[in-house]
């Protein structure tokens, strides 16, 4: 055990507290056992850390711990938060879960025997757990933390501090404002920028396109080689159809996928296919669209497929991805985060079941929306609004 007290404190001395994701600020920290999931490099350790070193008084009560460390090999966790609680441990910051194999009845066991320590366990954003073999579902209070918004990468990379938004103050928003908000910087190029590298908080680790784009890719074969068959006990030959599918879908996305011809291409079954994609949803590797965003199964065809964000296109395209398909999937990357995004036959979105938005460049116009109420025509061709068109780059204040 001290020597992964020793790990924790130089984890805890070494991270900064400059700068802070927008989930700190939305968890509910006073429950007992808190969930964060999410894609690897989204900075889930980090804000662990960050919590544990700015808001717990005595750090002696505290420890940072990772479940793939060799130590977790030979002991179990129960025992190790038995020893941790006899030596006046009370806050227990848990990493990579789903590398334990019983993770879930341990973490019941430690919230049903150990009420005065509180407990905070993140894992890959396929974790599911509301149904796992253990009911986590009532002492659990589990948050999905996402990429860096454009307003987060504002502040991170530029220090501009921007105010988030809701949906319905976005939409109307006048041009004084986003001349407000805009007089410190030109949105257009930084805007780019993000599209390019600033999803993920990691990028500043090298400053080069190239790294990141290699670190980006390795990050997914990790979650594809190690993650998914630790969650879903999937085999190697599921994994290699699952990388293939990626491939195929990578190359084409956003597009509205013919599930046969998808299969035929991946060697697998229809309801394997589907799967397939649930486990890369899941993953946060790819987002699909339905027609309608509620009471769905993993085994519904999706209307359109895209990968999850924009930094993703650039990765598999050479850096060079088509612009179009840039500026959907960046919209739906901001909007997914707390709003149902679905697909529609009028325009490209539909957001909580209410509004419509068409999204497109400078000449875009209101056919394919016209006689439509709430519906809006999106384009990163303008700096300002006219009348129910809006900037593209502004949907990034969204969270």
């Amino acid at each position: 055990m001290d020597r992964l007290i020793s790990i924790s404190n130089d984890l805890i001395q070494r991270t900064p507290l400059s700068f802070k994701r927008y989930l700190m600020d939305e968890i509910d920290w006073d429950s007992r056992l808190i969930g964060i999931s999410g894609a690897r490099g989204s900075g889930k350790t980090t804000l662990m850390i960050q919590y544990l070193k700015s808001e717990i008084d005595n750090l002696d009560e505290a420890i940072y711990i990772s479940l793939d460390d060799l130590y977790f090999t030979k002991n179990n966790l129960l025992d190790f938060v038995f020893e941790f609680r006899r030596n006046g441990g009370k806050y227990l910051f848990i990493d990579e879960v789903h590398k334990y194999q019983n993770w879930s009845q341990e973490l019941k066991n430690i919230y049903d025997q150990f009420p005065d320590v509180k407990v905070v366990f993140s894992g890959s954003s396929a974790l599911d757990i509301y149904k796992g073999s253990h009911d986590l579902s009532r002492r659990a209070m589990v948050y999905n933390l996402y990429g860096l918004s454009f307003r987060e990468y504002l502040k991170f990379y530029r220090n501009i501090q921007l105010p988030a938004y809701t949906l319905n103050d976005l939409l109307s928003i006048s041009n004084q404002e986003i001349s407000s908000l805009t007089s410190d910087f030109l949105p257009v190029p930084v805007f780019k920028e993000y599209l390019k590298w600033g999803y993920y908080p990691f990028f500043n680790e090298s400053n080069n396109v190239t790294t990141y784009y290699r670190q980006l890719i390795n990050i997914l074969n990790t979650t594809l080689d190690s993650d998914l068959p630790s969650i879903f006990h999937i085999n190697y030959d599921s994994v290699l159809k699952i990388k293939k599918l990626l491939t195929i879908i990578a190359g084409i996305v956003p597009y509205q996928p013919n599930i046969t011809k998808l299969s035929e291409q991946a060697g697998a079954s229809r309801d394997s296919l589907l799967k397939f994609l649930d486990y890369l949803e899941k993953s946060n590797i790819i987002k699909m669209l339905h027609k309608d965003a509620t009471g769905l199964t993993k085994l519904n065809k999706p209307e359109k497929l895209f990968l999850q964000n924009s930094n993703l296109m650039y990765a598999f395209s050479n850096d060079s991805p088509d612009t179009g398909n840039l500026r959907e999937t960046f919209f739906l990357s901001q909007l997914m985060v707390n709003h149902e995004v679905s697909f529609t036959d009028k325009g490209d979105f539909t957001v909580d079941s209410k509004y419509t938005f068409e999204v497109g460049g400078r000449k875009k116009s209101r056919k394919q929306i016209l006689g439509m109420e709430n519906a809006f025509i999106v384009s990163d061709e303008t700096d300002y609004r006219s009348q129910d068109k809006l900037p593209l780059w502004i949907f990034g204040l969204l969270y």
